[in-house]
């Protein structure tokens, strides 16, 4: 078959853009409308997108300062993984993949939840390995602070060898199940893991079989030094912000070149950019439909996205002057030192940065009929920038029924996106492997 891209489906509830709840297309209860999720899921698989992505916070605020948390809808929504467990029931194809802390979760249950989404998906579950940015989410689990980036980092990387680990507990033939003889499994295909590293002691084995993937997609989206080693060591997707196809390139070649030297094959990992994708008939309707959602934003709305994302404080600071420079050994996460490296290059004031970002959030930003949109894909994809996309929708359902109903035909026309989905697995249609077990 020829090479097509891979495509992902940002949820955010409302949609990605700021003010995006207040648009008559999206839906303003989504964070806690299911049916309204269930919609959005099964529009994602008319369009023939690979799979669901949803972040989390484990916060409802990042910042001290609440100013604007009022009037943003990003604060309260159902909790991710039990989403994906229920869309999981109604769907059929699309994998379902959501973000868990390696800094406030626990390898055992994490690793137990994620094989058993698995079982219940069929094999289309995916866990997004995040080490958690967010430093207000430490005072929700009795730390007086959040662990440093180094420190983080390091927990993450054992985190995700003794989740892998505990994954490979069962053999895909241990279970035996011989009524006449009364064995339920064969104890040879059985491997207890104990582990003792510097951060956990998890003796396992676990109590989940081995799932239909033989584990689920491990999915990363760190862009600092750290976040590309732990991807090129352990990733099979990492959903990228480079805000222009030349850095989606330079990301593309340095992440892959990586991988060589811990024995993995480029083809072993998919870089899917975040694409904020505003789409329209015409290139002058997309531009109209952008214009509109830039009125709705409010002020207090966009430096409260902005302190959010530097873990600066912005409280006096003109909105028409400088964003204040943030030191790169104390910026939350790469996309803090992102959104400054942007400010400083194209001497934007504060109130030109958040509007900027309001929807993609240093993701890069596409807008236009369906042909533009088509042809910044086709050039990502085919000079190595990108394997696919996370589509990023400024409101939804609106955005999204827009992308499937416009884009996808153009793309499935140039031989660049699937006509039907192909394999049983998540694994299968992004053309990943299944893992062989450490035991083999």
């Amino acid at each position: 078959m020829p090479k097509q891209m891979k495509l992902g489906m940002f949820l955010r509830p409302a949609g990605h853009h700021l003010a995006a709840w207040r648009h008559s297309q999206s839906q303003a209860d989504a964070g806690v409308n299911f049916r309204h999720f269930v919609d959005v899921a099964r529009t994602a698989e008319r369009g023939f997108f690979d799979m669901l992505f949803s972040a989390d916070s484990a916060t409802a605020t990042s910042v001290f300062d609440e100013r604007g948390l009022r009037r943003m809808a990003y604060v309260a929504w159902i909790e991710p993984f039990t989403l994906m467990a229920g869309l999981a029931a109604v769907t059929s194809h699309i994998g379902l993949v959501c973000t868990a802390s390696t800094t406030y979760e626990e390898p055992f249950s994490l690793a137990r939840r994620f094989a058993s989404l698995d079982h219940i998906s069929g094999g289309r579950a995916g866990w997004n390995l995040v080490t958690t940015g967010n430093h207000t989410a430490a005072y929700n689990f009795s730390r007086d602070s959040h662990p440093d980036k180094s420190d983080r980092y390091k927990r993450g990387r054992e985190f995700a060898d003794v989740v892998l680990g505990l994954w490979d507990s069962w053999d895909d033939d241990a279970f035996i199940r011989d009524r006449d003889s009364g064995i339920f499994f064969d104890p040879k295909k059985l491997h207890t893991l104990g582990h003792t590293g510097e951060n956990f002691k998890v003796l396992g084995p676990l109590n989940v079989a081995r799932s239909p993937q033989g584990r689920p997609v491990l999915v990363q989206a760190g862009a600092s030094e750290q976040g590309k080693e732990l991807a090129a060591e352990t990733a099979e997707v990492v959903f990228a912000a480079t805000p222009s196809i030349a850095e989606g390139r330079a990301f593309y070649t340095d992440v892959k070149g990586r991988m060589a030297r811990f024995g993995r094959s480029p083809d072993d990992l998919k870089i899917m950019p975040g694409f904020f994708v505003t789409v329209g008939r015409t290139d002058r309707e997309a531009r109209e439909k952008r214009e509109y959602l830039q009125s709705l934003i409010h002020p207090e709305v966009g430096l409260a996205l902005l302190e959010q994302r530097t873990g600066l404080d912005l409280t006096g600071c003109d909105v028409d002057g400088p964003l204040p420079p943030i030191n790169p050994n104390q910026a939350i996460s790469s996309r803090a030192s992102l959104l400054s490296d942007m400010a400083r290059r194209e001497n934007l004031t504060i109130r030109q940065l958040y509007t900027q970002i309001a929807g993609g959030r240093g993701h890069f930003d596409v807008c236009g009929s369906a042909s533009t949109v088509a042809d910044v894909m086709q050039n990502w994809f085919e000079t190595g920038a990108a394997d696919g996309f996370n589509i990023m929708p400024p409101v939804m359902p609106g955005g999204l029924d827009d992308f499937v109903d416009l884009v996808t035909p153009e793309l499935q026309s140039r031989g660049l996106l699937r006509t039907q989905y192909e394999g049983a697995t998540l694994r299968d249609r992004l053309g990943l492997r299944r893992p062989v077990s450490r035991y083999a």
